[in-house]
């Protein structure tokens, strides 16, 4: 099994940016919500994509924007993706200039049809469910349903991924990708060097066995 693609979310400074990318991240994610505690700015977000080296996916999160919105921050910042985070419709937000990322609780059976039936051009973020926070709150989400979702379709799975379970995640689960946040931080929007690079240290081990 080839390496599940990383991405290292809730940036919030262009040294953890360049850490991550350093050690082996496919895609930074700036989270673009005002009620996180992680949020940044359009123009801090550009400042943080514009440090990184070219092949390296910019994505950016939203809960619940217009697509008209999205749009003008799109061009602003340059973003190669859109993670829509919010119980956004996604058919509204196709003709966005970009890839989509549509970010799902698995918290049933329903959900998981829902998940296997979205566009083939949008890619499903499997997370835990949680209404207030939208993301980045440490719980788990569902890794059988998940691994269901990635049997038939490429698939990113995040919520509560550490460096003490990101090998027994990858699997269990065998996703196309991975989204990491809280569990390699010091604080919110503040990454850990130790926690970064023990994630990666993790999944190199995995791809030993």
């Amino acid at each position: 099994m080839s390496r599940p693609r990383v991405k290292i979310c809730g940036i919030t400074r262009v040294e953890d940016a360049d850490l991550a990318v350093a050690l082996g991240a496919d895609a930074i994610g700036v989270v673009l919500w005002a009620h996180s505690p992680r949020a940044v700015t359009p123009g801090q977000a550009r400042a943080i994509f514009r440090a990184l080296p070219p092949f390296v996916t910019r994505v950016g999160v939203f809960v619940d924007a217009s697509p008209a919105t999205i749009r003008a921050i799109v061009d602003k910042v340059g973003l190669d993706a859109v993670q829509l985070h919010g119980d956004e419709p996604v058919e509204d937000y196709v003709d966005l200039r970009t890839r989509l990322i549509k970010a799902i609780a698995l918290a049933d059976d329903g959900a998981l049809h829902a998940g296997t039936s979205l566009p083939p051009d949008v890619t499903p973020l499997v997370d835990a469910a949680d209404r207030e926070r939208r993301g980045g709150t440490g719980q788990l989400a569902n890794w059988t349903r998940a691994a269901a979702l990635a049997a038939v379709r490429p698939a990113i799975l995040a919520g509560g991924l550490t460096p003490a379970n990101v090998d027994q995640a990858v699997r269990d689960v065998r996703p196309w990708g991975l989204d990491v946040s809280s569990g390699v931080e010091e604080a919110p929007g503040v990454k850990s060097q130790d926690r970064l690079r023990a994630f990666f240290d993790a999944i190199r081990r995995g791809e030993d066995r």
